[in-house]
């Protein structure tokens, strides 16, 4: 009986955050992924901290700017599967910024997966695209200020059946790269989750008060991303969030639930608890 072949899978933005995170997650699986992965620069990003990056072989690495084409269609060609986690990392980015790395870059990577024949992509869109309800509307408004008292003890969550509230470049471009994501699997037949993901950072607890009810740990968070490449491998297209399952978490993860089988293991009041305890 022969035994079947490593996944190839291909990360941009290997050297970000969540990009290394999943890096380190699959390829210590190494009877089930063959992980390759591409990004701007072998170097970490500020964000992930190059003190806790992996380093990629040479021969799994590309260097490949999102904006240019060419160079993301060399780096995906020949896999099966696509992560796309670069992009521009939030919403300080300008504008032209934002438009290299987020629009005419996801748009590079769905070209390139079409050309290709690559027919599998997990792409990393942000709770952020919800973020006019955080700020504008109750009780979500009142969850960020802190005003807790304000918040009842059972309310709607928002949904993946809202409409998206965008407040910058950055979040707008998430709402464009999630339609063209949605276009080439119409189109095209590229079976696609879209990932809503939460604050996530290296220091793997949140340091943002207004943040707590939307982190999402490390360990969360590749859990979610893995789950969702899993599911790609028969035609879908969805739309989830991911968070961990925070007192105050104002978006809808039963929906992920049943998609992806998605269960969260942390939380922010956990963790929270357990740092202060030691």
């Amino acid at each position: 009986m022969s035994k079947t072949k490593p996944l190839k899978v291909h990360i941009t933005g290997v050297y970000g955050l969540i990009g290394n995170l999943m890096y380190r997650r699959l390829s210590s699986q190494p009877d089930l992924y063959d992980v390759y992965g591409s990004g701007r620069r072998k170097v970490g990003s500020v964000r992930a901290g190059r003190e806790n990056i992996t380093p990629l072989p040479d021969d799994h690495f590309s260097i490949a700017d999102l904006s240019d084409s060419q160079a993301v269609h060399a780096a995906i060609a020949g896999m099966d599967v696509v992560l796309h986690i670069g992009a521009a990392p939030g919403p300080e980015a300008s504008f032209d910024v934002v438009l290299n790395s987020n629009i005419r870059g996801t748009y590079n990577v769905l070209e390139a997966c079409r050309e290709e024949g690559v027919k599998r992509l997990v792409y990393a869109s942000s709770i952020m695209i919800s973020n006019g309800h955080f700020h504008y509307t109750e009780p979500y408004r009142s969850i960020r200020a802190g005003r807790l008292d304000n918040v009842p003890a059972d309310f709607p969550k928002i949904t993946h059946k809202d409409p998206p509230r965008p407040t910058e470049p950055y979040s707008a471009s998430k709402v464009y790269a999630e339609g063209l994501c949605r276009t080439y699997f119409d189109a095209h037949g590229i079976s696609t989750i879209c990932l809503r993901l939460g604050y996530v950072n290296k220091q793997d607890v949140c340091d943002i008060p207004y943040a707590n009810s939307e982190w999402l740990s490390q360990r969360d968070c590749a859990n979610l991303i893995e789950l969702a490449l899993k599911v790609t491998e028969k035609p879908v297209f969805e739309i989830c969030y991911g968070i961990s399952d925070n007192q105050y978490r104002w978006v809808d993860i039963e929906h992920t639930r049943e998609i992806l089988g998605y269960i969260p293991q942390d939380s922010h009041e956990r963790r929270f608890a357990e740092i202060h305890e030691k």
